[in-house]
């Protein structure tokens, strides 16, 4: 171990280090105004890829900082697309947990401890959601307060407006009554265990997608698990080849999001939109995302689907 005596370096300084590694520069004065909007650190994931060798540093040859900046521009564009999917995702979810559990066992069934299961981990999350209902400010919110005075809590379908996406996917990965789960799960054509691990996922992605996280070449560490029966088709349409660990890249999570936007919005032109990206950007790696050889012939990346 050694202390680290690194000092900080100006933008120009940045810019001379890269050319000094075998970085080209189509215009400096264009790289140095990059430089200042995106943190050199930031970028340095994107420019790895670029690298023949890491230690020391030195680019392959003709590696030119406008590559670097087309990958990491789109990467922004593939997470902001990824946080439309998952939010349209995230409230049918939402809609449906909130339906099947109040019509089942009542429309405070989540105060009940016999419907969710270990109960330790239910009072815990219990009390978390009572935290963000106490703080929310929400109108509905305010309005049953002021109105009624028991239960303490508003019906499920007010309380799981208030939960956030990773809440809401423990309060299902906890509930019990499995024709619950599965009337729940099915309406998204899933199984209700291939779905739980789903909604595990999903908040996942869309915490990286959040806090602007590289997306594209990422190794990710909540994975999807093979589909069995549900949902039907979808299985021969991933990629789960362990000897490039496919299934830790981004591309079974975009299969299964055009899954379930096919299931909420048969008229969505998200599908579309991604193979615009896609194709636009066909210098940028898919195999690092983990997309197979001929994924554009797979039904799912069909335009002529329901939509």
């Amino acid at each position: 171990m050694k202390p680290f005596n690194k000092p900080a370096k100006t933008f120009a300084e940045q810019i001379e280090l890269l050319k000094a590694r075998g970085m080209q520069f189509v215009n400096e004065q264009d790289a140095q105004f990059y430089l200042e909007q995106i943190n050199y650190y930031r970028l340095g994931a994107y420019w790895l890829p670029f690298e023949n060798t890491h230690s020391p540093h030195c680019f392959k040859p003709d590696t030119s900082f406008e590559q670097v900046l087309e990958l990491y521009i789109f990467d922004r564009e593939l997470r902001l697309l990824i946080l439309d999917a998952i939010e349209r995702v995230e409230v049918a979810i939402r809609t449906r947990f909130a339906y099947e559990l109040a019509h089942r066992h009542g429309c405070h069934a989540y105060l009940q401890s016999q419907y969710f299961k270990p109960a330790f981990r239910w009072n815990s999350l219990l009390e978390s959601l009572k935290t963000e209902v106490s703080r929310a400010d929400e109108v509905f919110i305010e309005h049953y307060k002021r109105t009624y005075d028991d239960p303490e809590l508003p019906p499920i379908w007010a309380t799981c407006e208030v939960m956030s996406f990773g809440q809401l996917s423990k309060w299902y990965q906890l509930l019990a009554p499995i024709q619950t789960r599965k009337a729940i799960s099915s309406h998204f054509d899933c199984d209700e265990k291939q779905f739980e691990g789903l909604l595990q996922h999903f908040v996942y992605l869309r915490n990286i997608c959040a806090h602007h996280a590289r997306l594209w070449n990422r190794k990710l560490t909540k994975t999807i698990a093979q589909p069995r029966s549900k949902p039907a088709g979808l299985k021969p349409q991933c990629n789960f080849d362990q000897n490039i660990s496919a299934d830790r890249k981004l591309y079974n999570s975009l299969v299964f999001l055009l899954h379930f936007m096919d299931k909420i919005a048969p008229k969505h032109t998200w599908r579309n939109r991604l193979l615009y990206l896609l194709r636009t950007h066909r210098n940028i790696s898919k195999t690092w995302m983990g997309f197979p050889e001929q994924w554009e012939s797979y039904p799912i990346w069909q335009t002529d689907q329901i939509q």
